[in-house]
């Protein structure tokens, strides 16, 4: 006995109904739609333009499949598990549409290089949203930069006040991070746009094709040269993947910070209440709940990553089912790093910054005991002499319960008698922060030159 499936010719017995909700895709692949047809059209034209069915056959088959297609937009196309993906869907649909002649789409085509298409598309297309995205939030981070050009704020490292540093110039670094992400996105873009259509199941076909005119009619930039590599690729996934993971990790670093920020131990900057929640039992609670959620959020994008290279770690050339796990990681990911950057950049469109606290808070640490040694430098000691001169400076001014800059300059002379009142401006936090006008440096004017490159940078 027959199956019902559309390539059960051969088969005596049917899948239980469990087994075909098992192995089905259609739950998921739904998601293919528009570039299944947008491929199946391409092919039709293609399959009329060299001969292999007639242009009215073409005809027939591109008008049933746009009004699939509109049908689909409108939601009210109805997939069945037993026709267990997106492709059989849409075949299926056809058929009933414009009846035997929709069985002349499949000519010199298989489902392994039509499933590789719909990804090299919609890996292609998710990569030019995500950029848009990016590009949102950067220029996000450039405004409140622009906002703040003047605040000082301490810097960190291991989490502890290193060097006053302007806030701009912090945003600023995130900003070049999602810039280099861009730069990840228009390559995953460039590697997906390439055509796999015409490879067939594995050997290609032996009917008179065109395969760049299919890569053309969908603006690819061309074909694989090798029919194996064509339907068995699946690099472009992994690198939209990796992408996302490391949009991901700029995103959960920011969001690190935000959530410190944020805290009345920092108090830096304020939140909207749209990107905050309270608590059920403590009224005078506000968390950064969109922040943190953001970071839980990255260890599953990790998660996406890593399941796609399990995948392919041991698959043989050329197609295998194991490919169809490609997708629920892939649709995963890109939902949530879109998401994920959409909402990030209305929280920090909505910051406000605290400035009277950034700055307080340098005044504490000994942000400028560098500038200590760096003054004495200019005085012709050598730096290792003059970072032990600043660090018993440091020591001085700890058992004494003050600031470097609570010191006299009696003070200062004991410690070298090269110190004089010239110090105190050395000392000051403007003029620390000013003086680092080396390139890339946190100076007002080097930010200001750095916002107009980052502004060119994208």
């Amino acid at each position: 006995m027959s199956t019902n499936k559309l390539w059960g010719g051969a088969f005596s017995a049917t899948a239980s109904p469990e087994l075909d909700q098992f192995w089905s895709s259609i739950s998921f692949d739904h998601r293919l739609a528009e570039y299944d047809i947008a491929g199946s059209i391409a092919h039709a034209t293609m399959l009329g333009d060299t001969g292999i069915i007639t242009h009215d056959e073409s005809h027939q088959i591109i008008k049933g499949l746009e009004s699939i297609l509109e049908d689909y937009r409108y939601g009210t196309i109805e997939f069945k598990i037993s026709d267990e993906d997106i492709h059989m869907n849409v075949e299926r649909h056809l058929h009933e549409r414009i009846g035997t002649i929709a069985g002349k789409l499949h000519t010199a085509r298989s489902r392994n290089d039509q499933v590789a298409l719909d990804m090299h598309l919609y890996v292609r297309d998710q990569a030019q949203k995500t950029t848009l995205l990016l590009k949102g939030l950067i220029n996000a981070l450039i405004s409140k930069a622009e906002e703040n050009s003047e605040a000082i704020m301490p810097g960190y490292t291991h989490l502890q006040r290193a060097q006053p540093v302007l806030f701009a110039h912090h945003l600023l670094a995130y900003g070049w991070m999602f810039v280099r992400d861009i730069t990840r996105m228009n390559a995953v873009e460039a590697s997906a746009s390439r055509s796999p259509l015409g490879a067939g199941a594995i050997a290609g076909t032996t009917h008179p094709i065109n395969r760049r005119q299919v890569a053309d009619l969908l603006e690819m930039s061309g074909v694989y040269p090798n029919s194996m590599d064509a339907v068995s690729n699946r690099d472009y996934v992994v690198e939209m993947l990796s992408g996302n993971a490391l949009i991901a990790a700029h995103l959960s670093r920011l969001c690190e910070e935000i959530i410190l920020w944020v805290s009345s131990e920092f108090s830096f900057i304020r939140l909207s209440d749209a990107y905050c929640t309270g608590s059920s039992m403590m009224p005078q609670k506000k968390n950064a709940d969109l922040a943190e959620l953001v970071r839980g959020k990255t260890g599953r994008i990790y998660g996406s990553l890593l399941t796609m290279l399990t995948i392919l770690k041991g698959t043989p050339l050329t197609y295998n089912k194991d490919f169809q796990e490609d997708k629920e990681c892939l649709f995963d990911s890109v939902d949530t790093v879109q998401q994920s950057l959409h909402h990030i950049t209305g929280m920090i469109a909505t910051m406000a910054a605290r400035p009277e606290n950034m700055l307080k808070a340098t005044r504490e640490g000994f942000l400028n005991a560098t500038d200590v040694a760096d003054y004495l430098v200019k005085k012709g000691i050598p730096f290792r002499e003059t970072h032990e001169i600043a660090a018993k400076i440091v020591s001085h001014c700890h058992a004494g319960g003050k600031t470097i800059n609570d010191m006299t300059l009696e003070e200062f002379k004991t410690f070298n008698p090269l110190f004089s009142a010239d110090i105190f401006e050395a000392i000051d936090i403007t003029t620390i922060v000013n003086r680092r006008t080396s390139y890339g440096g946190t100076a007002r004017s080097a930010v200001l030159q750095q916002l107009e490159e980052i502004k060119r940078a994208f």
